[in-house]
């Protein structure tokens, strides 16, 4: 449960400070996915933003939209048209990414160098014993 409010916590700060920016955290978790893996699907857009299928194709419409998002006018070989950043989108991201880390910065202020590494293994191997266990 600790993990879960905390999450929960942590998502709102980010919300609150992706605002102003015109960003909720799924957005922000979608651009910040395509800049880390250009050419990335559909599907793993929306397990990366944690959404749906269709609500990542619907997030994708709204960010072409806004011009932060293009897609391609060629299918891929799953029949998905392939989505890029748009170069207002790397700024707008830039700022965002910035206002992140400042939250996961005040986040983690009270653990030390060795405590953040251990809390980090800690999680990771949660995650990872989790997704072995998934089959």
């Amino acid at each position: 449960m600790l993990i879960k409010e905390t999450q929960a916590v942590l998502h709102q700060r980010m919300d609150e400070v992706l605002r102003p920016l015109g960003l909720n955290v799924a957005q922000y978790a979608c651009l910040r996915a395509l800049h880390d893996s250009p050419g990335i699907t559909s599907s793993e857009l929306a397990r990366r933003a944690f959404v749906s299928r269709q609500s990542m194709n619907v997030l994708l419409q709204g960010l072409v939209q806004r011009g932060l998002v293009e897609r391609s006018d060629q299918p891929g070989p799953r029949r998905e048209l392939a989505a890029s950043l748009s170069g207002p989108a790397v700024a707008l991201l830039d700022e965002a990414h910035g206002q992140v880390a400042g939250i996961v910065n005040r986040m983690t202020e009270k653990l030390d160098g060795e405590r953040l590494v251990q809390l980090r293994d800690s999680l990771a191997a949660c995650r990872d014993t989790l997704t072995a266990s998934e089959g």
